[in-house]
């Protein structure tokens, strides 16, 4: 064969077929994810050492930042008082030494070893009169030579260093050459582009000859990974256009009028931008397809009531699907209370109008209860329905469906969205669609995982919300105790939040009632305290929500089952025990369950073991902020990207060179280009191979191809 080797058939290609890769060596290139030569070719360098611009340790001097390489004389590791960890090495080459010292990294002990070579970036200091790096940069570089080395994330559990990984990723490009790499982009946009072609660019940011090399490739291969992605939500939205129609609504009837002239606050701003932005796609047959957008407490539940009651006036339906029974309880016991007194005709009557129905259907929901929900739904005497994944369980069906909310703190799935849409009408009307989402999204990241959605953002909060103090404690936990024991005796009640041990509800909630145990037996004995997790059945759950709410209960231990939507406004307090394990849009959500009262409210970040400068990082940046938008930008920054459509967590990063922060230009353009290049009926058939691109990169994440086109 001579034709170009498309990614499909790297991907195909078991990375086993390069010399030195034998069983074991597949095997721990399996625990980096490294299984293909795709895989291999995709796992980036981190960054990149110029052996030209490296200093000698004798030339440096006090102030400068620089790059050295030297060799390790020895190391020496001690704590502090406090049990802090300090580790010392000493670096030489053959012009001078220089020392090192590392706070907070016990590890480096392990890692730099007498007679390794490394080389270091770092701001050099006079510390009594020696010169001195402290906390540089640390890459292992061997014995290799070249003016520009790639260092590659290693990984000391699979027994792979940077060498092992560059080695081979050359030894695929030599293979490679007889055949190329496909070229899927026209030669004309690439000019316009200025953009090297994929084989060239390959090799560049692998083999590079100058830093300048590397940023040339780095912007083809971002390009490459954010215009596959642009695509797949591109076809997907043209073919909604081209395909779907909905029912228009009229929006101005007396329910809703009546809904807002009895609220018992004054919208904000951009509650009634957001509101009239959801109308105007409402009163169009063309189905909603819109993200809402908003920081914790922002007024959402009032923008998505809104619509859903747009619905119940015409005479049809609207659902509110929400990912755990906590938050669906809580979502209908808030929009029951928002909705009372409000009427719709029903000529069945002797008044002629009666209460709107709102009902809730989760798995809670058992018997008669259950069957007379689902009754109402078929023959429309239900008009509000709030539940879980039972609202496309079998046997659920509506009589008219026109309005449905997903409140996704976890994405539900494209799959979850049209079954919804299947058994919403039987006309086969689509439903129009509002996602809600209370972690705010940087502009960019909107751009890439919600492409096909229109974005509405609440970037004010509603008067009376008290802001929230924020505190690192790290040293002295008693403080802690003493707060939660004063606020409870002034009436007022607390949150505790156990550590996320994993994604494991038997071991989370394991934690969390090792924690109440604790805590009633010691620092908050003779306080009531109760226990919510996610191995509780869902009577329990809610029985215990409604004990907190009601008062009865001072403080409560929970995992994150607490994490969105649980709204109790006498809670003052939120305690997370072992912060440095959550991420800030984690903790940003917990440390919004309070502050929700008139009183002043306070969040405790607790640490108690050494934290990374991640967490470090993280953990300050909650400090110093409670804007849900700056965090949101901060957590990309710190945290990169994941996996863009993750509702089957498979392990697959869809982002692994791009980043949203960084790549703004690119992700623009990328939406522009995929724009250019995918037809009005959402097709890509002019250009072939990347047609078949699209379709494997769905494919190897083990989703149907074809339903996510079609979304």
């Amino acid at each position: 064969m001579t034709a170009p080797l498309s990614l499909r058939e790297l991907d195909a290609l078991s990375v086993d077929r390069l010399h030195g890769v034998g069983e074991e060596r597949r095997t721990s290139l399996q625990e980096v994810e490294i299984e293909s030569v795709f895989d291999l070719l995709t796992h980036y360098p981190r960054r990149y050492v110029d052996r030209s611009r490296e200093a000698k340790l004798g030339e440096v001097s006090p102030g400068q930042e620089v790059m050295v390489v030297g060799d390790v004389e020895s190391v020496k590791s001690r704590r502090t008082r406090n049990r802090r960890s300090i580790v010392e090495v000493s670096l030489s080459d053959d012009t001078g030494s220089l020392r090192l010292v590392f706070f907070n990294q016990a590890w480096r002990s392990k890692q730099l070893k007498h007679g390794l070579t490394v080389a270091l970036f770092g701001k050099v200091d006079l510390y009594r009169g020696q010169l001195q790096m402290t906390n540089p940069l640390v890459d292992l570089v061997g014995d290799r030579t070249g003016r520009i080395i790639a260092i590659y994330p290693q990984s000391g559990k699979a027994g792979l260093t940077t060498w092992d990984i560059g080695r081979w990723s050359t030894e695929a490009l030599r293979r490679c050459e007889h055949r190329g790499i496909v070229e899927p982009l026209p030669s004309h946009l690439l000019d316009d582009l200025q953009l090297l072609d994929r084989t060239s660019a390959f090799r560049a940011i692998h083999q590079p000859n100058s830093m300048s090399e590397v940023a040339e490739a780095r912007n083809r291969l971002v390009l490459d990974e954010l215009l596959r992605v642009q695509l797949v939500l591109r076809i997907r939205k043209m073919h909604r256009l081209e395909t779907a129609s909905g029912i228009a609504h009229r929006c101005d009837s007396p329910l809703l009028t009546s809904f807002l002239d009895h609220l018992p606050f004054e919208l904000t701003t951009a509650q009634q931008r957001t509101m009239a932005e959801v109308k105007a796609d409402l009163k169009t047959e063309q189905p909603m397809h819109r993200l809402l957008q908003g920081d914790v407490g922002s007024g959402k539940t009032i923008v998505a009531l809104h619509a859903l009651l747009v619905a119940v006036a015409d005479g049809h339906q609207g659902a509110l699907m929400a990912p755990t029974e906590v938050l669906a309880d809580q979502h209908y016991l808030s929009l029951a209370e928002l909705a009372k007194g409000l009427e719709v005709s029903d000529h069945s009557t002797l008044m002629g109008s009666r209460p709107v129905s709102i009902k809730v259907l989760t798995n809670r929901i058992t018997g008669a209860e259950r069957q007379r929900v689902i009754k109402g739904l078929g023959n429309g005497s239900v008009d509000l329905v709030i539940g879980t994944h039972a609202l496309i369980q079998e046997g659920v069906t509506f009589s008219s469906l026109t309005v449905v909310v997903v409140d996704e703190q976890h994405r539900f799935g494209v799959e979850q969205r049209s079954i919804l849409r299947e058994r919403g009408r039987p006309d086969g009307k689509w439903p129009h669609l509002l996602v809600m989402t209370a972690t705010p999204i940087p502009r960019t990241a909107a751009m890439t995982v919600y492409g096909d959605l229109d974005v509405s953002t609440l970037d004010e909060l509603p008067p009376g919300r008290t802001p929230i103090n924020t505190f690192w404690v790290s040293d002295n936990a008693e403080t802690v105790w003493q707060q939660v024991r004063s606020e409870i005796a002034q009436g007022r009640q607390a949150y505790v939040v156990c550590p996320l041990i994993e994604e494991s509800d038997k071991l989370d909630a394991d934690s969390a009632e090792t924690t109440k145990d604790l805590l009633s037996k010691g620092e908050l004995s003779g306080v009531k305290v109760g226990l919510l997790h996610g191995r509780l059945s869902a009577i329990d759950k809610q029985r215990t929500m409604e004990t907190f709410r009601e008062g009865r209960l001072d403080v409560l231990v929970a995992t994150t089952v607490i994490e969105v939507g649980v709204d109790v406004s006498n809670a003052t307090t939120m305690v997370i025990l072992s912060a440095d394990r959550f991420g800030i849009a984690q903790l940003h959500q917990l440390r919004g369950r309070v502050g929700r009262g008139a009183h002043q409210s306070t969040c405790f970040l607790v640490t108690t073991d050494e934290v990374s400068e991640d967490a470090e990082a993280r953990l300050r940046a909650l400090e110093e902020s409670t804007d849900g938008f700056a965090l949101a930008e901060r957590d990309l920054e710190l945290r990169g990207e994941g996996t863009i459509f993750d509702q089957k967590q498979s392990g697959r990063n869809d982002l692994k060179l791009a980043s949203l922060a960084r790549d703004r230009v690119w992700v623009e353009r990328a939406r522009d280009l995929a724009a250019t290049l995918v037809d009005e009926s959402g097709s890509l058939e002019q250009y072939a191979s990347l047609e078949d691109e699209v379709r494997w990169f769905i494919e190897r994440r083990d989703d149907d191809a074809e339903n996510l086109l079609r979304g």
